[in-house]
C-alpha cells in the first residue's frame, strides 16, 4: 500500500500504470468539461471534449446523476452540474482569508500595471485561476477565477513546466502529446529556454504564445500543502508592453509580489482555503522533507525554492526550480 501511495506523487505513472482505476479517472474526466455551475452539455459534447466513446459518457453521466454529481434536464436533453458537486466545491472552499489576502495582493500590483494577475493551481494540462485582479482599464484580458489556461500556450504553463524535474517534466509532455501533439511539441521545444531564464532571472517569459496580442510573465512558488507548485502570473497587451518592457518594468513588480505572497502559501496550515494562526511573522518557511514527485509536478532535492523581490536570485543553499 505504500508503494502504490507513492506511485500516486508521479505524473508520469498515471497514463499507464496498471493499477489506476479508469473508469474513475473518466469520471473525473467527464466532470472536467463543467467549467461552471450555468454550462450545458449533451453526452455527445461531453464526448467531443473528453474524447472517450459516446457509449461510455453515456454510462458515466449515468452514474454521476445518479449520484447527484450532475444533473439531467429533460427539456434540453444535457446535463449541468449537479448538487452534490456544489456542496463538494463548497465544503471545499470555507475559510478564504488567505485567498483574500492573496487577491489583495493580486490587486495592488493591477492597480499599477493594467493587465491580468493570476493565481493558478495546475490541473492535468492545464493551470486554473484560483484567484485572479484585473485594472480596471485593462482591455483584451478576460480570465476570471475559475477559468482554464493551457499549460502550453500560457507563460504560467511553461513556468511550471520549467519547474518540474526532467523526468517530470518529460512525462507531463508525452501525455499532452497523446492528446494534442502541437501544444506538446511547442512546450518541449522551448523548456530548455525556460529553464534557463527560470534559473537566470526567476521567472518566465513568453509573447504571443495563447494570443498575438498577448504577453505574459510568471514565477513558480512551492505549495508544501499541495505537493506542487502554484503560479503567479502577470498578462498584458502586447501593444503596450514588449518582451524588453515585461523584463524592464513588468519583472520587478512580479518578483515582490511572489515573495510577498510565498510565505502566505508555505505557511497556511490548511492549503489555500484557510489561514495560520495569528502570530506567525510569515518569515518562517516551511518545507517538506526529502523529495517529493507530484500528481502535476516534482519539486528538486532540497529545500522550496525562495526567490529575493529584488533581483529574483535564488537565496544561498536553495537549489534553483
Amino acid at each position: 500500500m505504500g508503494r502504490r501511495s507513492e506511485r500516486l506523487c508521479r505524473q508520469g505513472d498515471v497514463a499507464g500504470d496498471g493499477d489506476v482505476i479508469q473508469v474513475v479517472s473518466r469520471a473525473f474526466d467527464v466532470l472536467r468539461c463543467f467549467e461552471g455551475h450555468d454550462v450545458r452539455l449533451g453526452n455527445l459534447e461531453i464526448s467531443n471534449r473528453c474524447g472517450l466513446p459516446r457509449s461510455t459518457v453515456s454510462r458515466l453521466t449515468h452514474t454521476l446523476t445518479r449520484m447527484g454529481q450532475l444533473v439531467y434536464l429533460p427539456r434540453d436533453q444535457k446535463y449541468r452540474i449537479g448538487p452534490s458537486a456544489v456542496a463538494m466545491s463548497t465544503s471545499m472552499t470555507r475559510g478564504l482569508q488567505l485567498r483574500n489576502l492573496i487577491r489583495s495582493r493580486l490587486q495592488e500590483v493591477a492597480d499599477q500595471i493594467p493587465g491580468t494577475i493570476g493565481f493558478l493551481i495546475p490541473d492535468r494540462f492545464h493551470l486554473v485561476y484560483l484567484e485572479f485582479a484585473r485594472a480596471a482599464h485593462a482591455l483584451g484580458l478576460h480570465s476570471t477565477t475559475g477559468s482554464r489556461i493551457s499549460i502550453s500556450r500560457t507563460a504560467a504553463g511553461h513556468a511550471y513546466a520549467a519547474s518540474l524535474d526532467e523526468n517530470v517534466a518529460a512525462a507531463l509532455v508525452t501525455e499532452i502529446q497523446r492528446e494534442a501533439p502541437a501544444d506538446a511539441a511547442l512546450l518541449s521545444e522551448r523548456i530548455e529556454t525556460d529553464r534557463a531564464m527560470l534559473r537566470e532571472r526567476g521567472y518566465v517569459v513568453s509573447c504571443g504564445l495563447f494570443s498575438p496580442h498577448i504577453n505574459g510573465i510568471a514565477v513558480p512558488i512551492w505549495s508544501p500543502q499541495y505537493q506542487t507548485y502554484v503560479m503567479v502570473t502577470i498578462g498584458v497587451l502586447a501593444a503596450m508592453y514588449d518582451e524588453q518592457r515585461l523584463h524592464d518594468e513588468v519583472a520587478p513588480a512580479l518578483l515582490k509580489l511572489a515573495s510577498a505572497i510565498e510565505p502566505l502559501v508555505q505557511n497556511a496550515d490548511g492549503g489555500l482555503v484557510a489561514v495560520r494562526p495569528s502570530g506567525n511573522n510569515n518569515k518562517k518557511t516551511i518545507r517538506p522533507e526529502g523529495m517529493n514527485e507530484l500528481e502535476a509536478g516534482a519539486r528538486r532535492a532540497g529545500p522550496a525554492r525562495e526567490l529575493r523581490a529584488a533581483d529574483g536570485r535564488h537565496r544561498q543553499g536553495q537549489a534553483p526550480a
